[in-house]
């Protein structure tokens, strides 16, 4: 279990992210028009995954807007920003604000995500939701950055991910 605030109240998830040099663990998103996606579906492809609880907040809305704007500058790397929002609140939002360099992805329907990746949070108004992460997985699919934000207020520390993605 790890253990972040947020606004100052202790936050649990399941476990802790991937260990750095570890195979990313697979899992199973929804797209959205509502089609599966794996990781198989990236296979060679550096890979920047932007998790977060919900669109619908600041700073939430804010990594995705960030992510964006760097993704649009990196090649064979995808980036996918990863919540249990339907895709209908992810395609208004991504629609609204014209992000097109993200994948949008939920893991609305059976939390395999947050479970292989043990980002959900187990207690709290918020329990169910997926902890504030950045997880980078290079073309091999080996895992060569995690980040779990300390306080799901804060945003990611994004030169630090992308640095990761440049030097791994």
């Amino acid at each position: 279990m790890a253990t972040v605030t947020g606004k100052g109240q202790p936050m649990n998830t399941l476990g802790n992210l991937p260990e750095v040099g570890s195979n990313a663990p697979d899992f199973q998103l929804t797209k959205l028009d509502f089609s599966d996606v794996t990781l198989e579906d990236f296979k060679g492809k550096k890979i920047i995954m932007n998790i977060f609880p919900s669109i619908d907040t600041s700073t939430c809305a804010t990594s995705v807007r960030k992510f964006n704007e760097e993704a649009a500058a990196l090649e064979d790397t995808v980036v996918l920003c990863i919540s249990k929002d339907l895709p209908h609140a992810q395609r208004r939002f991504c629609g609204a604000e014209g992000i097109n360099n993200v994948i949008p992805l939920s893991d609305f329907r059976d939390g395999n995500f947050g479970r292989a990746y043990e980002v959900t949070f187990t207690d709290t108004a918020i329990r169910g939701l997926l902890s504030r992460s950045v997880v980078v997985i290079d073309e091999k699919g080996k895992v060569i950055y995690t980040e779990q934000v300390a306080d799901t207020s804060n945003e990611p520390d994004y030169k630090a991910a992308l640095e990761a993605l440049q030097n791994g």
